[in-house]
């Protein structure tokens, strides 16, 4: 008989199987795209010595929200089948990676008003978010979970995967809890070469990959640059396709450009 052994997962990962389920019936449309991000990086190089600590996926957390803004239908939430709710402010719904009975789990973190937010303070939040202590019956979304919430774990599949359906057909709900915007990276963890494809419940998803340095023509001298690899997901039955085609420009300008530094 071959040998094997039985491994059993946190809680939380039953919450992310059923936003996978719930997610993969969105209607999203995925880009894959590459954006020089050299200056910036020196741009915060320079603001770290001169201003405070900062971190690039908090600059690029600002960066997103303040072109969001500027664009807010990407963030709305589909009402019934031809209104959109849509949210004066950009709430960021992300994961930090947090160790929990000898296990690595992400831990979902809402970053509210990242718009109006600065870069100290949202650096600063996702720093304490990793360091705080937290018990396994603590996550199922956002906030430390309620009596309700701890119970989720424990549900039928069918049951826990209406609760999602809920929460997205209510959209104020769903912004209370998720806010309207998700951020996943795995260049918080590793540097890898290429795109992954998210999946996500929420309007608009950035996956954040490596940074990675490749030979570029510019001004007509070829030299190498560091070059953000991006996955953005956009609602189809949100915005249109012209419509993501001038988000898309705008957000790769002022991430190129480094807005808010």
């Amino acid at each position: 008989m071959a040998g094997f052994r039985i491994h059993k997962f946190s809680k939380t990962r039953i919450a992310t199987i059923d936003v996978c389920a719930i997610g993969l019936k969105k209607h999203h449309v995925a880009s894959m795209i590459e954006i020089d991000v050299t200056d910036s990086r020196k741009r915060i190089k320079k603001y770290k010595n001169e201003t405070g600590k900062i971190s690039f996926n908090a600059w690029l957390i600002k960066a997103i929200s303040l072109t969001i803004k500027d664009h807010e239908q990407v963030a709305a939430y589909l009402k019934g089948k031809q209104k959109l709710v849509i949210f004066n402010d950009i709430n960021i719904s992300m994961a930090v990676e947090k160790e929990l009975n000898g296990q690595k789990v992400p831990v979902p973190l809402v970053i509210e008003k990242a718009n109006e937010r600065s870069l100290e303070s949202i650096t600063a939040q996702i720093s304490e978010a990793k360091s705080e202590n937290m018990a396994a019956g603590d996550m199922v979304l956002q906030r430390r979970s309620e009596r309700m919430e701890r119970m989720y774990s424990r549900l039928p599949g069918c049951i826990r995967r209406s609760f999602w359906k809920y929460l997205l057909k209510h959209s104020h709900f769903a912004y209370r809890k998720m806010g309207n915007v998700a951020v996943t990276s795995i260049g918080m963890v590793g540097n890898v070469n290429g795109w992954f494809i998210p999946v996500s419940v929420h309007p608009v998803c950035f996956g954040i990959n490596g940074i990675t340095k490749k030979p570029l023509e510019v001004d007509g001298n070829v030299v190498v640059r560091e070059m953000l690899n991006l996955t953005v997901l956009l609602d189809h039955d949100v915005v249109d396709g012209a419509y993501m085609a001038r988000f898309l420009n705008e957000l790769s300008d002022n991430i190129r450009n480094g807005i808010g530094l």
